[in-house]
């Protein structure tokens, strides 16, 4: 099974990936496989990221399905390629612009994650592919209790974070 652990930049796929690693899962740090594979297209100075053909990952992703374990491929166009499930990490959008400034982002492109943590952006694209999709608000949790709410998910105990309780339009209204 593959699991697409997807969220805006910020919401801590990263940091709770170490912790389902260490309990045993197999993680693919999706912006890694791209560029074992040769799939990192050009680099884009203005919005400070690279160039990704969906389809090309897509394709170069899908052995993986075949396997009897289950795999978490994380990062935030995870649940953009093939998967069995998508779980989107979610986080306040002032948590969110903290973590970010701490690592160095320019303002600008704080701005355009924490307005797409806002407008719930990641969540409507998991949700337009047809696929299992979950929700975790993960700002006030603990890394291993996060990890705990992902395999919890993952063992089919995941009722507790279907879409739609995740509401960040009133952070949205203070910035106006």
């Amino acid at each position: 099974m593959i699991v697409a652990l997807t969220g805006t930049p910020g919401t801590g796929k990263t940091t709770v990936t170490e912790e389902l690693g260490a309990r045993g899962l197999r993680v693919i740090p999706l912006h890694d496989f791209l560029s074992e594979h040769g799939l990192l297209g050009d680099f884009d100075a203005d919005c400070n990221s690279y160039e990704v053909d969906i389809e090309a990952a897509s394709d170069a992703i899908l052995p993986l399905l075949d396997s009897d374990e289950t795999l978490i491929v994380e990062g935030h166009l995870s649940h953009l390629l093939p998967c069995d499930l998508i779980i989107v990490l979610r986080c306040n959008p002032r948590t969110i612009k903290e973590r970010l400034q701490s690592r160095g982002y320019d303002d600008s492109k704080i701005l355009e994650n924490i307005e797409a943590e806002a407008l719930d952006v990641i969540l409507v694209e998991s949700l337009d592919t047809g696929r299992d999709v979950y929700e975790i608000d993960c700002s006030n949790l603990s890394v291993p209790e996060l990890a705990g709410a992902i395999m919890r998910i993952i063992d089919g105990e995941g009722d507790k974070y279907l879409p739609g309780n995740i509401d960040w339009s009133e952070e949205l209204l203070r910035w106006c």
